[in-house]
């Protein structure tokens, strides 16, 4: 029975195999751009991605989306990575589908996973899955490999990529400083300060939340 639950438990959060605040499993793989390594992105943040299958409705919107939206994650100084179990081939001809459909060029690399080691070593998919299809999953990279957040969405549902850029947007802020991004956090905001865990702070704050809820600089876009 114990074996049973945590099977299903593999299954059902596939993002369990790392955590936020480990470094990022390096890797070299054919893509779209041509031979990529995860380590040549140190530097720069890097979010990498994956979608179930190419030809498939909900990840050709995500892919226009993310193409559209390509210089914004650059303005941030971010590089987009995508992976996912087709052939270079198929990325190659859902990529040409996508330009003549939509006019738009995706240029960030897909990365092509056909064995599932690159997915299993992310714990993108359960160990026992022969395909990827019921995965959605995100890594937020730092510039010195670190991931920094983490999200898993259902075959079924798409990503937001404003809340993929707010997120960018709030991680790199807090970098700046012993600073808190509160709920709904977006750049030009005030931020939160890191409370002081004094007693003497405790009691000498005007308000009742005023030690532990204070506002400090506002946070900008880099």
């Amino acid at each position: 029975m114990t074996e049973m639950i945590k099977a299903e438990a593999e299954r059902q959060a596939p993002c369990a195999g790392l955590r936020i605040g480990d470094v990022a499993p390096d890797f070299s793989a054919r893509s779209t751009t041509g031979d990529v390594r995860l380590s040549d992105y140190r530097g720069r943040w890097l979010i990498l991605f994956s979608h179930p299958a190419d030809f498939t409705p909900v990840c050709t919107t995500e892919f226009v989306a993310l193409a559209q939206s390509a210089s914004e994650f650059e303005q941030r100084d971010c590089a987009l990575m995508a992976l996912s179990v087709d052939s270079l081939f198929s990325h190659f001809a859902w990529l040409r589908l996508i330009r003549d459909r939509y006019d738009i060029e995706v240029r960030f690399p897909i990365v092509e996973d056909p064995t599932l080691v690159i997915g299993r070593a992310y714990g993108m998919v359960a160990p026992n899955d022969s395909d990827s299809a019921t995965v959605r999953t995100t890594f937020f990279i730092d510039a010195t490999g670190v991931i920094r957040a983490m999200t898993c969405y259902p075959a079924n549902v798409g990503r937001s990529t404003p809340e993929m850029l707010r997120t960018l947007d709030a991680l790199q802020a807090v970098d700046d400083g012993p600073v808190l991004a509160p709920a709904n956090w977006a750049p030009g905001e005030a931020l939160l300060a890191q409370p002081d865990a004094s007693l003497d702070t405790v009691f000498s704050a005007k308000g009742q939340t005023d030690w532990f809820m204070k506002e400090t600089k506002r946070g900008s876009r880099k």
